[in-house]
């Protein structure tokens, strides 16, 4: 006869004690710990000195991100897991530890400090610079950390492109942001035209991106908002990336309405977004980001594929293509005027 295994509280002690985790990774981004680990390992001696630190304090930050799974311990040298190497050394190319600026920044707690208020009226009770307000000094935060997060999901969406590599392309950015997305399809396409699209206080990192990336030249920013300012017309690609989750579904088709009379009749509309399957709990990342939307917005959400296409197809988008971008957690939807 099978025995029902025995019930255990691990799972609540986990979730309870969770900020303890997420506070430790945090702290050892800020102080450096993984690049000075680096290549060859060190002790908690040898850490406190490079990182200006209490002995003490470094050999009991280091123990927990062993425990974590971030860092390997023999005897006293901690040296670097292939993950830890890979996206937290500074001097590799994949470095993503920068994002923690952005995502664990006092703004983007606060919603979650007051959730049972956002859960009782249905949305955010943040009200002051959060995250759609006008010249959000949050924006420019994420635009300056979150770069390399990005990188992997921008060089999927110019493989989904599938012009000529030789055709002169005019690409429209929105909510820009750090611009990698716009500034990758350049990269890609030498005769690629990108149009920036954000607040005044953001552009400036997409721009400087843009010349940090050898793409400068083809640099058009426009500033303002996506709802509101005149960006033209007659674009092979617009680029809403993590954009749309922010606003509800009549608010999202008005723009989807504009982007339609923007495009070219072969051109193609880029929605990168976190799309959960129809029983909205799977797969977990994209699920759990509704719950950020419900601290952080007003009305926003993770759409579902059905959804999303809904309010393309009421914008007049007919051909909607899903893509997954694995083993990034969001996914891509491709979408033309015919």
């Amino acid at each position: 006869m099978q025995q029902t295994p025995p019930l255990s509280p691990q799972a609540i002690w986990e979730t309870m004690t969770g900020f303890q985790r997420s506070e430790a990774f945090k702290a050892a981004v800020e102080l450096d710990v993984f690049t000075n680990v680096g290549a060859d390992g060190a002790t908690a001696d040898e850490l406190a000195a490079a990182c200006a630190c209490a002995p003490r304090g470094i050999r009991i930050l280091c123990d927990a991100l062993t425990v974590m799974g971030f860092l390997a311990k023999r005897e006293n040298r901690y040296s670097l897991t292939d993950q830890s190497a890979a996206f937290l050394d500074r001097r590799s190319p994949m470095f993503i530890g920068s994002a923690v600026e952005f995502m664990m920044s006092p703004v983007q707690k606060r919603g979650f400090e007051d959730l049972a208020n956002a859960v009782r009226q249905g949305g955010s009770t943040v009200t002051d610079h959060g995250s759609l307000e006008p010249e959000s000094p949050m924006w420019e935060s994420f635009a300056h950390s979150m770069v390399g997060l990005m990188i992997p999901s921008a060089e999927m969406i110019a493989d989904r492109l599938g012009f000529d590599r030789e055709r002169p392309l005019r690409v429209l950015d929105l909510a820009a942001g750090h611009g990698i997305f716009g500034i990758t399809i350049a990269r890609r396409y030498p005769h690629a035209e990108i149009y920036p699209l954000d607040w005044a206080n953001v552009l400036p990192a997409a721009v400087e991106n843009a010349a940090k990336f050898g793409v400068g030249d083809r640099c058009h920013p426009i500033a303002g908002s996506a709802f509101e300012v005149d960006f033209g017309g007659d674009y092979d690609v617009v680029l809403a990336t993590n954009f749309l989750h922010h606003f509800d579904p009549p608010t999202n088709e008005t723009l989807l309405r504009k982007i339609h009379r923007a495009l070219k009749p072969d051109g193609r509309l880029m929605t990168l977004e976190f799309i959960p399957n129809e029983d909205r709990v799977s797969p977990a990342p994209a699920a759990l980001f509704g719950l950020v939307m419900l601290a952080a917005t007003p009305a926003g959400d993770a759409y579902t594929l059905a959804e999303l296409k809904q309010m393309l197809e009421a914008a007049g988008f007919k051909q909607n293509e899903y893509f997954p971008l694995d083993p990034t957690p969001q996914q891509l939807v491709v979408s033309t005027k015919q």
